[in-house]
């Protein structure tokens, strides 16, 4: 039996409930008794349409798609494709004919042939039509007193907010007298960390606080109850909460005795005819809730601005209201002299959280440049040697450390080293490869560990010091490398930055020039002048995989390099171009990094990138940075730079020299972490300390961006609450794409299982296309970084094996986009000519124009 079937009688009542009351309401506003037959004749387009509306309602809202379709499809309509609107229509029309049920007949049946029921019910519905009158009436005045009461309590309330609020403050005195010499006074803890004992730490000492609010920060040693965001959840209370009771509860019993004693006879004799009782201070208290809670808290808002010396002298008079009101009026004009020493207050506490500050932050950022180590500064353009020249002393050294920007020229290294014959290991944070023996490593940056001692480092890419994300991660190894020989590798803008930040230190400066001109093409390229050797650079992966596609329709085999693209498939491609099993690389400016390519010509495709906030043009040090890639010793003698457009705007920014780099990046250290818990316990505080320092001279602080937004979403909870301080910034500061929604539930899910010492989910993979397939690479990626931070070793292998097939996967589907690769509308899905320039069809572009000026 279908849903039809079961809501078929259901209707039907609904149906004769609807005519019964229907029938009440008719009834009720007749003055003299209506025939049956009068109201059949009154009433019948209602009843003559009220089977149809409760059908077609109950139906269209209970039957499930599938069943209307399979009901239509019954009477010949045919459903295939049809969207819900057509389908509910055809729907509702069909339901019209079916099955109708006579309202008519019913009433004919159930209430035509019994005279007495008939006058039994008009005389029902009469009564209880009076009897509604009757509480109207009656409502109507109980609410006319109640506005009348409500307006003479405001008025009350207001002529004597002083008087009362001197009872208040001399109740609370009292209160505040007991509580500082007979409550214990507890340690500080976050409130909602219930599994932290309290510790007692003492006595009070009323001299520790200036104004009330001081003292009500402090812990009362009870548990209460908070609701928020729709659920109750429990905390350590404080004494504002208490003492906001106390007042609450104080003016809910005392202010209506006083109103009551002031409220004219009348209004007395009015409440006891609408009520039918007499009017009481409890009737008060619950007809005058709100005028309550606001005197209540203007109340506290007030004892709030008090200086607790003055309510501890105030609780050794006894109450009289003109004594206490003259002794209110000279502590309020002494309040404007004694702001100054509030003032003064404030400053001394803003001094010292500035020296806690200091002390947590100031001392993290002094470089500690070991006393023994010689630095060797690399400096010059892209495509010199400087990294050919470093290597070459780590190779000769007994044990080595390369520090890398990206796990692509880390594993670049990692093998080149081995091929060579010195035993290498590889640690990037996604992975680890031990090689027996090895004494040389080769690392992304963030794995630099300043214990581990190599006698000579090689840091590459040391411009990237200025990155606002990663940039500290080259300050600590620049700074705190533990080594005979330390390799630094940068480009020329930032020779001032390292030779001040080394200062002092044994130093050597090697500088490099390109043995190998750059020369700009002075004709705009077009595809159609693509030769062999040629890196054609764009800004995105999309436009990589049109431009590698349309090169392959015309005959050039193609390799192609993009950020997202995981560092084993660039290698891949890389190593196609380099063995010239493909003639042409079709790469974004992560070319720009550490590759080195026999690259003929490097052609600009654009000129222009979008950087995450807005589309603009390049900068001279990106420019250079690429350009730099054109010319290979022996074998282009000449590097050859092309453009699509702007040739003169450009070849301005490749001549142009660098701004010096002028300041770099501090991110906090395990040190700044040890010293932050000497003063607090709350990662929250953490960032909001971080936000304040200011940091020294030459430096700019980590925005902590991708780290905050992770932590609101562990925020005050439970797993929060089970971590240590570093052992929870480790979990925030993790290397992934924190972009990425999927990653970032795999993230919370994971900490959630650490946390709960349960099973880590699996990464999700999935492989249907090439998007899902890399976001599958970066899903294991963040897997294996907890696994390793772990110690898991044995799972993590496992894990690499399936990254590799992935990576596998990858590499099949770039060749299968490269072939088939169509260029659709970002909107519609429609296929669009190769030559169009735009992502958008006519259709959707004029569609938009349309809805853009649209006339008002």
């Amino acid at each position: 039996m279908g849903k039809l079937e079961n809501i078929y009688p259901i209707a039907i009542e609904n149906t004769k409930q609807k005519i019964i009351q229907d029938m009440d309401f008719y009834l009720e506003n007749q003055e003299t008794l209506p025939s049956y037959s009068t109201y059949i004749s009154d009433r019948m387009p209602y009843i003559e349409q009220i089977w149809i509306n409760v059908w077609l309602s109950k139906a269209s809202n209970d039957v499930p798609r599938k069943e209307k379709r399979g009901f239509l499809n019954e009477r010949g309509f045919v459903t295939e494709g049809s969207d819900h609107k057509l389908i509910n229509s055809l729907f509702r029309n069909e339901l019209k004919s079916y099955r109708p049920f006579d309202v008519l007949t019913w009433i004919k049946i159930t209430f035509s042939e019994n005279q007495e029921e008939w006058e039994e019910r008009y005389k029902k519905a009469r009564e209880n039509f009076f009897k509604r009158q009757e509480e109207q009436r009656l409502a109507n005045e109980r609410w006319k007193v109640r506005e009348r009461l409500q307006d003479e309590a405001n008025t009350y309330f207001e002529k004597s907010s002083l008087l009362l609020y001197l009872h208040v403050r001399n109740y609370i005195a009292e209160i505040l007298v007991a509580d500082l010499q007979n409550k214990p006074k507890f340690q500080y803890v976050t409130p909602y960390m219930l599994e932290e004992q309290l510790v007692e730490a003492g006595l009070f000492e009323s001299t520790e606080y200036l104004m009330v609010t001081d003292f009500f920060e402090e812990l009362t040693g009870d548990i209460h109850s908070l609701f928020d965001w729709g659920k109750n959840h429990y905390e350590y209370e404080n004494y504002f909460y208490r003492y906001e009771r106390l007042i609450s509860e104080f003016i809910l019993g005392f202010a209506p005795k006083k109103f009551i004693n002031h409220l004219p006879v009348t209004l007395h004799h009015d409440f006891l005819e609408a009520y039918g009782e007499k009017l009481t201070s409890g009737a008060l208290q619950g007809m005058l809730r709100d005028e309550l809670a606001d005197l209540s808290q203007a109340c506290f808002d007030e004892l709030q601005e008090e200086y607790l010396s003055d309510l501890l002298k105030l609780a050794k008079t006894p109450f009289n209201e003109s004594l206490h009101q003259k002794i209110f009026e000279e502590d309020e004009e002494n309040r404007e002299r004694r702001k100054a020493e509030v003032l003064a207050e404030q400053a001394r506490r803003q001094a010292e959280e500035e020296r806690i500050i200091e002390d947590i932050f100031g001392k993290a950022y002094t470089p500690s440049l070991g006393k023994r180590v010689r630095y060797v500064l690399h400096i010059g353009e892209t495509n010199t040697g400087k990294t050919h020249q470093a290597l070459k002393k780590m190779k000769a050294a007994e044990s080595g450390l390369y520090l890398a920007p990206l796990r692509l020229l880390a594993l670049e290294v990692f093998d080149k080293l081995n091929a060579e014959g010195v035993p290498c290991s590889l640690k990037t944070g996604e992975e680890e490869k031990s090689v027996e023996g090895a004494k040389h490593f080769s690392c992304t940056v963030e794995m630099f560990h300043e214990k581990d001692y190599h006698e000579v480092i090689v840091i590459d890419e040391a411009q990237m010091i200025a990155d606002k994300d990663r940039g500290f991660s080259w300050f600590r190894a620049i700074t705190q490398a533990n080594a005979k020989e330390v390799h630094i590798i940068g480009s020329r803008n930032i020779k001032m930055m390292l030779l001040n930040l080394l200062n002092g230190a044994n130093l050597e400066l090697q500088e490099y020039t390109r043995d190998i001109p750059l020369e700009i093409e002075p004709r705009e390229f077009g595809l159609k002048y693509t030769k062999k050797g040629d890196a054609l650079i764009c800004f995105s992966r999309r436009q990589v995989l049109e431009t590698a596609s349309r090169l392959q329709g015309s005959g050039h085999s193609v390799s192609m390099i993009y950020g997202s693209m995981p560092p084993e498939n660039r290698k891949r491609q890389i190593e196609l171009f380099n063995r010239g099993e493909t003639s042409v690389v079709v790469a974004t400016d992560a070319i720009g990094m550490g590759l080195n390519l026999p690259i003929r010509r490097i052609v600009f495709l654009e000129n222009e990138k979008f950087d995450g906030t807005r589309r603009r043009r390049l900068t001279s040090q990106e420019v250079k940075q690429i350009a730099g890639r054109a010319g290979r010793k022996g074998i282009y003698d000449t590097g050859k730079v092309a453009f699509t457009a702007e040739i003169k705007i450009m070849n301005k920014l490749l001549e142009q020299v660098d701004e010096p780099v002028q300041t770099f990046t501090i991110a906090p250290t395990s040190a700044v972490f040890e010293r932050f818990q000497k003063y607090y316990r709350h990662l929250g505080t953490f960032f909001e300390l971080w936000e304040k320092f200011e940091p020294p001279n030459g430096t700019k602080k980590a925005s902590l961006t991708e780290e905050r937004e992770l932590y609101e979403l562990i925020r005050d909870t439970e797993i929060e609450a089970r971590f240590s301080l570093m052992d929870l910034y480790g979990f925030l500061h993790l290397p992934f794409s924190a972009k990425e929604p999927r990653l970032i539930r795999q993230w919370l899910e994971t900490v959630e299982a650490i946390a709960e010492s349960s099973n880590l989910p699996d990464p999700i993979i999935k492989t249907r296309n090439l998007e899902e397939l890399e976001l599958s690479y970066k899903a294991i990626g963040l897997h294996l970084l907890f696994l390793y931070r772990m110690g898991r070793r044995t799972e993590a292998i496992y894990w690499e094996r399936v990254r590799e097939e992935i990576s596998d996967g990858v590499h099949d589907q770039l060749k299968d986009e490269m072939i088939n690769y169509q260029k659709k509308c970002k909107r519609c899905g429609k296929k669009l000519p190769d030559s169009l320039r735009f992502q958008i069809c006519d259709a959707c572009y004029h569609k938009g124009q349309r809805r853009t000026h649209r006339p008002k």
